[in-house]
């Protein structure tokens, strides 16, 4: 069950940011969770 929060970030909002996010990870094994969630 996803909450409404007044901090949430729309799918939109959320793919300006995901490359930095993406980037800021570690590389040691493939990603298994979606970053939005």
């Amino acid at each position: 069950m996803i909450h409404n929060y007044t901090s949430n970030v729309s799918r939109e909002q959320f793919e300006l940011i995901r490359e930095d996010l993406e980037n800021a990870r570690k590389r040691t094994r493939p990603r298994t969770v979606d970053l939005y969630e």
